[in-house]
């Protein structure tokens, strides 16, 4: 009977863990954002979630030159937890599993990654923060975006 008992309290506990249940795509993230500072300007564009991934691009430029680009995805897996594939210019995706998670804000973590090996989320109001950083937080970039066309 204590082992039955055991075995029951085991897997419940198991259902508690963190990860155990399906992670919610951050669908507040969807939408297009930028960020203008003078002739400098970056923009990113979310899809809505479906079928669990959702869909984003990025470019940063400068007055109308393209400096870089961005293919992005954010996919549940199979055990229903997140990560984050990020393509830059077009290259091999590398995967950022989730590390934390809120209502309104994300934080993805690679720490075999050269950089960046943390890329985290947020919102602040109507405004889209992102930045990306060692997993220490050294050498940190950030945006604030904007809705685009606001």
């Amino acid at each position: 009977m204590k082992t039955r008992v055991s075995a029951i309290a085991a897997a419940m506990l198991l259902m508690l863990a963190p990860g155990a249940q399906a992670a919610e795509l951050p669908d507040w993230l969807t939408g297009e954002w930028q960020q203008q500072n003078g002739d400098r300007w970056s923009e990113e564009v979310w899809t809505l979630p479906r079928g669990g991934t959702m869909i984003g691009v990025g470019r940063t430029g400068r007055g109308e030159s393209l400096r870089s680009w961005e293919v992005m995805r954010i996919v549940r897996a199979a055990d229903g937890s997140l990560a984050f594939h990020g393509a830059p210019e077009g290259g091999a995706a590398t995967v950022f599993p989730v590390v934390e998670q809120g209502v309104r804000d994300v934080t993805f973590a690679n720490p075999a990654h050269d950089y960046p090996q943390r890329i985290r989320y947020w919102r602040e109001g109507r405004l889209l923060m992102a930045e990306t950083a060692m997993m220490d937080g050294s050498g940190a970039q950030n945006w604030t975006y904007s809705p685009a066309g606001q």
